[in-house]
Formats: C-alpha cells, structure tokens, sequence
C-alpha cells in the first residue's frame, strides 16, 4: 500500500461527510418552510431538488402543520402510495 492510499479515502470520506450534512441541511430547512406555510408538498413533488430528491413522500407530508403519521398514512392509503 502506499503512503496516499489512507490520505485519499480521508479525503473521499470528508467530502462524503460534507454531501451528506448539506443533503441533511437542506432537508431541514425545507421541512421547517413547508411547516411554515412558505413552501407546499406539492411544489416539492413537482420539482424536487437534487436534496431531496430521495427523500420519503410521508416525510414531506408529516412537516405540514396538522399532519402527523394517522392522517399521513390514511392519506397515503387513499391514493395507492406505500411509505
């Protein structure tokens, strides 16, 4: 092995670690501006960002104010989607 091997994978792995915590970031704050009545689910599903593009469909509905896991997965039911 040489010397570089262990600096490279440190260096893939932080890069790794910031990608992530920006994905987590932008989840956040997209959460708190759908709870605020900034943003609709609806706007979201329509153009996701590169973000939140994996992001669960019962995530973005539960932020909504009024939503929790009940009324999420009834309504979820009711249109043929699985969480």
């Amino acid at each position: 092995m040489s010397a570089s091997a262990p600096t490279s994978n440190g260096r893939q792995n932080m890069r790794a670690l910031e990608q992530a915590n920006r994905i987590r970031l932008a989840r956040a704050e997209l959460k708190r501006r759908i709870a605020r009545g900034d943003v609709e689910v609806a706007q979201v599903l329509i153009d996701p960002s590169d973000e939140i593009a994996g992001m669960e469909i019962s995530e973005l509905l539960t932020s909504q104010k009024r939503w929790g896991t009940t009324r999420c997965s009834k309504f979820m039911d009711s249109v043929g989607l699985q969480e």
